[in-house]
């Protein structure tokens, strides 16, 4: 449903015409639009928090600590993230880039599935978990050797140049968000008419913030998820339900 008052057939069809007389769009995604992808929330049943404890797991000081504890839960998430394909939602945003409409996305997501969908700006405010570099000499690795390798068992993944031990570019607990894709992604909210807000609650700061910052810059607000977050009041659409059903409605392909 979209609200006490509109039916969802009746809020695809504004959503949809909202995206037709909208020039300036910008996307931001979280972990609902992967889900159809086989990847699920990682705080959701099931979730990678469920079976591994961030704060033991998954902060910057624990891999600093036994980077080899990190890379055991990273071998699961390796095995997911490699067989995950992007979905009709991923594929219908790339679309809409395609028509010019859409200015660029913003994602909390690191599955690189926009990008693997045809996706082109692409701002990663949590990183790219097939990006890993060397904590000693800062050799890059792109791409999905090292984490082919790591779902082989290959724990901790080491520099090939020096030995050192690799980090993937995911972010971390407690370490900061980039400073260059956070300020694109202000500034593109600020620019935008139409934010596309999909699959994603809208719980954890500063992302939380930037629907409110594109409604104050003049921009409308669709907001696309299957529960209700925690910011739908900035909405001047929320529609309930699976993206990979909605988005290609609203999108029009």
């Amino acid at each position: 449903m979209t609200d006490n008052h509109t039916s969802l057939e009746d809020g695809i069809r504004e959503a949809r015409a909202l995206v037709e007389s909208s020039s300036r769009i910008v996307a931001l995604t979280g972990a609902g639009i992967s889900v159809d992808s086989g990847i699920p929330d990682f705080r959701s049943e099931g979730g990678l928090w469920k079976r591994f404890d961030p704060h033991e797991y998954a902060t910057i000081e624990s891999f600093e600590r036994n980077p080899e504890k990190f890379w055991t839960m990273g071998r699961e998430l390796a095995e997911t993230i490699l067989l995950a394909k992007p979905n009709e939602a991923h594929s219908a945003l790339a679309k809409l880039e395609d028509s010019g409409k859409l200015c660029c996305v913003i994602t909390q997501n690191i599955d690189n599935l926009h990008q693997a969908a045809g996706s082109r700006e692409v701002i990663e405010l949590h990183g790219n978990y097939l990006r890993a570099y060397c904590t000693s000499c800062k050799a890059e690795y792109v791409g999905d050797e090292v984490h082919r390798g790591v779902a082989r068992g290959d724990i901790p993944p080491k520099c090939e140049k020096c030995g050192g031990i690799l980090k993937s570019e995911a972010i971390l607990f407690g370490e900061p968000l980039p400073k260059g894709p956070m300020e694109h992604a202000i500034k593109a909210c600020r620019e935008a008419d139409l934010l596309l807000v999909i699959g994603t609650s809208l719980s954890v700061y500063p992302v939380a913030f930037l629907p409110q910052l594109a409604k104050d810059s003049g921009a409308r607000v669709i907001l696309v998820n299957l529960e209700g977050t925690n910011r739908d009041g900035v909405a001047d659409i929320v529609l309930r339900g699976r993206a990979t059903h909605l988005l290609p409605s609203i999108i029009g392909v």
